[in-house]
């Protein structure tokens, strides 16, 4: 089966979620986002993801509403950022979320990257999850040592774990301690920011299914089980990213693909997170 646009992934604790999203990093307030996502949802999308650090959920959120589709049909998921962690940061930033996106209940909030204050950050986000008013919390760019402590202490574990995830970048370790411990990987910078087009590999293959490059990354990200969010503000590379369900790579196409590894970031070290 190579499933649907809409198709989604059981979380740990039973949620539902879109195994392919819109990512809006660097998507301006205004125009860009807003046209992006209301036609990303018009061609079938279900799942958005943002952040606070990316000044556009109000815009989002005016396409959700002004989009047709029921909210309960749409997965948001929004971020905690670094100079919003603790924990009574943590619960103002996250009534500044909703306030802006427009909804009262976000389906998954994340912590941006690992900080010494994130322990903290974490209870709130337990107690937000209590108070159902998320129905799922995770992180993003956890590496295992950062993992590690966090699920020894916690009372809710994280369900998803949202990192740089592409083919120059596999990080093999991370993703089988996240598959041990029901952690979903949700990748981003799936498309390498635009380079998977100058790899030869994903080019040669895409020609014998007459796709691009950057849906063969989708399309091996997909079958390698992992979820992932493309960004683009471009009608045409927003449908050709969920493009993806009418072809299937072979085995040995899997594994060339698997062989370009490089462990090469194209941001930040999870240890040395953004400032501010």
């Amino acid at each position: 089966m190579l499933h649907r646009i809409d198709d989604t992934i059981t979380l740990a604790n039973g949620v539902e979620m879109p195994r392919l999203g819109l990512g809006t990093y660097k998507s301006a307030e205004g125009g860009d986002v807003e046209d992006a996502v209301a036609y990303a949802l018009e061609i079938g999308y279900r799942g958005i993801d943002t952040a606070s650090l990316y000044d556009n959920e109000s815009g989002i959120g005016s396409a959700i509403a002004g989009s047709g589709v029921p909210r309960a049909e749409i997965f948001i998921a929004s971020k905690v950022w670094n100079d919003e962690q603790g924990y009574d940061s943590t619960l103002a930033a996250f009534e500044a979320s909703l306030a802006r996106l427009g909804t009262d209940y976000l389906d998954l909030y994340l912590v941006h990257w690992p900080r010494p204050e994130t322990p903290d950050t974490w209870r709130a986000m337990e107690r937000l999850y209590a108070d159902g008013a998320v129905r799922a919390i995770g992180v993003c760019n956890h590496l295992r040592h950062h993992l590690e402590p966090l699920i020894s202490t916690a009372d809710v574990l994280p369900v998803v774990d949202q990192y740089e995830f592409h083919p120059l970048l596999q990080q093999h370790d991370l993703l089988g301690y996240c598959e041990g411990h029901d952690i979903v990987v949700q990748a981003w910078a799936p498309l390498m920011r635009g380079r998977v087009a100058e790899l030869a590999t994903l080019v040669d293959i895409g020609a014998r299914y007459e796709k691009t490059a950057a849906q063969v990354a989708i399309r091996w990200i997909l079958q390698h089980g992992i979820t992932t969010i493309p960004k683009s503000v471009h009608r045409k590379r927003i449908a050709e990213n969920a493009d993806v369900f009418d072809f299937k790579l072979t085995v040995e196409e899997m594994r060339e693909i698997d062989l370009l590894d490089r462990g090469e970031r194209l941001g930040a070290h999870p240890d040395h997170y953004p400032v501010g």
